[in-house]
């Protein structure tokens, strides 16, 4: 029996990945959003790859980081730079990391990849892991539209900004902003609202 692989293709081009991922895009929108954390945060990187350039925007900060991907790969690059941080190789819809909470949750290039009905899915878990208050940031096309990934040529899906704004609004989050970076990734800040008095 084959067993489907969680990592979406990626496995199998961790090598060309690492080699093509541009660590000058991204962390600059990134570093501004951990801004909004408290000192110390716990956050979930969800399809942490090798760590690079997410995970060390979020070590250098200071932040308790907690890394989930399926390439085992990727995750075993992830641990040697990152020998302190905990790490699970999982796709990220059956992370044991959503047993416990986080003052915040990132997926960066990693929704899109994900089945529409796992998206729906991977939302509703993270918005019982974010603590009150608890930030969300994920990256997906503004528009609904699909395409082939260009390194794995598989099926990538964004719901767009009007079902993304409705999934995350049906699990008790609010959508506070978007933005893009530059290399026009489209960046969802999303929230949990904090409990009041």
């Amino acid at each position: 029996m084959i067993l489907p692989d969680k990592s979406n293709g990626y496995e199998q081009i961790a090598r060309d990945f690492m080699r093509a991922r541009n660590p000058r895009i991204g962390p600059e929108t990134v570093r501004e959003w951990s801004r909004s954390l408290p000192p110390g945060a716990s956050v979930l990187d969800l399809g942490c790859g090798y760590g690079l350039p997410v995970t060390q925007v979020l070590s250098e900060a200071g932040f308790a980081i907690y890394g989930v991907d399926a390439s085992p790969t990727l995750l075993a690059e992830f641990r040697k730079r990152f020998p302190n941080t905990a790490a699970e190789c999982a796709g990220v819809e059956e992370s044991e990391f959503f047993r416990r909470t986080f003052d915040a949750v990132i997926a960066w290039g990693l929704m899109f990849l994900l089945t529409p009905d796992l998206q729906v899915t991977v939302i509703g878990k993270v918005a019982r892991a974010l603590n009150p208050g608890g930030k969300f940031l994920f990256t997906s096309l503004a528009k609904a539209h699909t395409w082939n990934d260009s390194l794995t040529q598989r099926l990538s899906i964004s719901l767009g900004a009007d079902e993304y704004k409705r999934l995350l609004r049906a699990a008790g989050l609010s959508l506070d902003g978007e933005t893009e970076d530059e290399g026009e990734n489209h960046y969802y800040l999303a929230a949990r609202p904090c409990l009041h008095k």
